[in-house]
């Protein structure tokens, strides 16, 4: 079912609604005009609520969202952390400073990309990609090899990770393209090839790294802006087919990569080898409980679970803080992604829907692809949780591109109002993308 023929039929809904609620004329008695006002009074209720819920700014609760998130991640961070900390440096405080300081870098970025015009980054759609493969070139020959990948370039005190920076580069690259070809009237079709080439040649440097994960959560953006730019389902099933053959071929062959994939799908069976970490995660998440265990009482941070402030913190929250706490993160997400496909739907103009589809689509499939691996669900690929898990390179580019989502949610128009089509186009001569048709 297409997002048009939803949004067709969710009208007709409506109006359907507001015809029951209509004036039939004078019955014979006021007792039944009184319980028709009645049930006209509670059948109105969900549309105020809709109504008094499409009045809060986009922008006002994206603050807030990534607000929480980022503090929530500090604080969980620091718990997380200390024990290390404590074996490695001799205080709880080492890893949790660090983080501290890449909070406050990602916070300069987020504020200044909230406030620049997004319009302004179409100026760096094909210097911003170009940098970024060049980044990843140089990484591939002489980047810092932590846990058998070459993915950090070291410069003096820091460590940059190209491959966080092609995230955002291919979501600007596609975004402007996509823009500009629906601005001449061009077929959706059209599109996939130059698409397709930019995210195959990322993609093959990513993974010559090694780095599948990243390579599948480029994989995903790509996907997911094709599909909101109204690309047609049968080329889209071809690309994904491809693309999920190709992910399947390179972790059969790439090394460690069959042994995560024999143990993501007998992880018991691998407990004290490949499937060790997941594991030691559901044993986290099953000690938590309903409540949890209480902040900073995890015992799987006491060196039972690998990587428990990065890729797998989602575990330590469940373990700490408890089931509840676990769904809290996941509606969080949730309504980040809500307010994302908003503000793309409120957008004024073509490249800040695609712009914010992207980056909201990033985020979200990350979230999902680092909880599904905490969980058991998905195999372990090594993503952080955005927001929340430690990180330098990655903690930093996820909130300048929230920064760059706020400044779409800017820019909204009232909800029902025209969309400037932006110069040079024609209207009428394109059907609008999915997620225009989705207001």
């Amino acid at each position: 079912m297409s997002v048009r023929g939803a949004s067709m039929r969710g009208t007709g809904v409506r109006g359907g609604a507001l015809r029951a609620l209509k004036p039939r004329g004078d019955g014979p008695r006021a007792g039944g005009r009184a319980r028709a006002g009645g049930a006209g009074a509670r059948a109105a209720e969900p549309a105020r609520a809709g109504s008094l819920l499409s009045t809060i700014s986009t922008r006002a609760a994206m603050w807030a969202l990534l607000g929480a998130l980022c503090i929530f991640g500090l604080v969980m961070v620091l718990s997380a952390s200390s024990i290390v900390s404590l074996a490695q440096d001799g205080g709880p405080w080492a890893i949790f400073k660090r983080q501290l300081l890449y909070e406050g870098m990602g916070l300069v970025a987020m504020v200044v990309a909230a406030r620049v015009d997004y319009h302004r980054w179409r100026l760096a759609r094909v210097v911003l990609p170009a940098v970024t493969i060049a980044l990843l070139i140089i990484v591939r020959m002489v980047g810092q090899t932590v846990g058998g990948s070459s993915r950090w370039l070291v410069l003096g005190p820091l460590r940059i990770q190209p491959s966080e920076l092609a995230k955002l580069a291919l979501i600007i690259f596609v975004a402007e393209l996509l823009a500009r070809r629906f601005d001449q009237g061009c077929d959706p079709s059209s599109m996939v090839g130059p698409v397709v080439v930019v995210f195959a040649v990322m993609a093959l440097l990513v993974v010559m790294q090694p780095d599948l994960g990243t390579a599948i959560v480029l994989a995903a953006i790509t996907l997911g802006m094709l599909y909101a730019a109204d690309v047609p389902a049968i080329r889209l099933v071809k690309v994904a087919g491809i693309l999920v053959a190709s992910a399947v071929a390179l972790g059969l062959v790439l090394p460690g990569r069959r042994q995560r994939i024999m143990s993501f799908l007998h992880p018991f069976a691998h407990a004290s080898s490949s499937g060790y970490q997941v594991v030691q995660s559901l044993v986290g998440l099953g000690n938590g409980g309903l409540f949890g265990l209480g902040l900073g009482n995890s015992r799987q941070k006491w060196g039972l679970l690998p990587n428990a402030y990065t890729d797998f913190i989602f575990s330590i929250i469940g373990e700490e803080l408890g089931l509840i706490a676990s769904i809290v993160v996941l509606a969080a997400f949730v309504a980040l992604a809500w307010l994302g496909l908003r503000a793309a739907s409120r957008s004024p103009d073509r490249f800040g829907m695609f712009l914010a589809v992207g980056v909201t689509w990033w985020l979200s499939m990350q979230a999902v692809i680092n909880i599904g691996a905490v969980i058991g669900v998905l195999p372990v690929t090594g993503i952080p949780l955005p927001f929340i898990s430690f990180g330098g390179s990655s903690l930093v580019i996820n909130m300048a591109a929230a920064g760059i989502l706020v400044n779409v949610a800017a820019h909204e128009r009232p909800p029902g109002g025209r969309a400037r089509t932006g110069a040079g186009a024609r209207p009428g001569t394109r059907r609008p993308p999915r997620a225009e048709t989705a207001r």
